[in-house]
């Protein structure tokens, strides 16, 4: 367990500081409500877990309804971003309950499986659904994952970014089992958020 999951906060302890100080400091420290959303199977958890804990688990269970974690990272510019995760269930019979959680999300990351077009069709959905009922200014992405995947690859790249430039979203692949490009999609996500200086 050498992954550091929880990093203090950064705006704590510093007594001294004059209320000016500590205003930068906020702007500094955001946090942000990020919603995962797409078929099931296409690795959601593994994403996450990946990211937050730094583990890989094939035999990971299917979610039920959403799970939540949460995880902080420390950007270039020491701004810190702390991720308010909301991992939601991709079965049909949940459907019905992911605006719950994507409701007042300033993030969405929309997930499918390189290897399963249908899975690329129902991330389209969730798009569609998320221009129509989520956030104004939702930082929207893309997410192929199960890049090691390559050579049993049906939906290409270009399909990927086509798509994402469509709709204003970024786009990248991940393979949360190799962990290629996962800390780079969220350190993307915190570049993108709405900055209050």
């Amino acid at each position: 367990m050498g992954c550091s999951s929880s990093l203090p906060d950064r705006n704590t302890g510093r007594l001294g500081a004059s209320l000016e100080d500590s205003a930068s400091a906020d702007s500094k420290n955001l946090r942000a409500k990020l919603v995962l959303l797409g078929d099931s199977g296409v690795g959601k958890s593994c994403i996450v877990l990946r990211f937050v804990r730094g583990q890989f688990d094939p035999t990971s269970k299917v979610t039920v309804g959403a799970s939540f974690l949460s995880q902080t990272i420390a950007l270039q510019d020491s701004t810190t971003v702390k991720f308010e995760i909301w991992d939601t269930a991709g079965q049909e019979r949940y459907a019905a309950l992911a605006p719950l959680y994507y409701r007042g999300a300033a993030v969405a990351v929309v997930v499918y499986d390189i290897t399963v077009p249908e899975s690329f069709n129902k991330a389209q959905y969730w798009v569609k659904e998320l221009q129509k009922h989520g956030s104004p200014g939702i930082v929207m992405a893309l997410v192929g994952n199960k890049a090691d995947l390559h050579e049993s690859r049906k939906v290409s790249v270009q399909d990927g970014v086509d798509y994402a430039e469509k709709n204003g979203m970024f786009f990248i692949e991940t393979s949360a089992k190799t962990a290629d490009n996962i800390n780079q999609l969220f350190e993307e996500i915190a570049k993108r958020l709405p900055r209050t200086s």
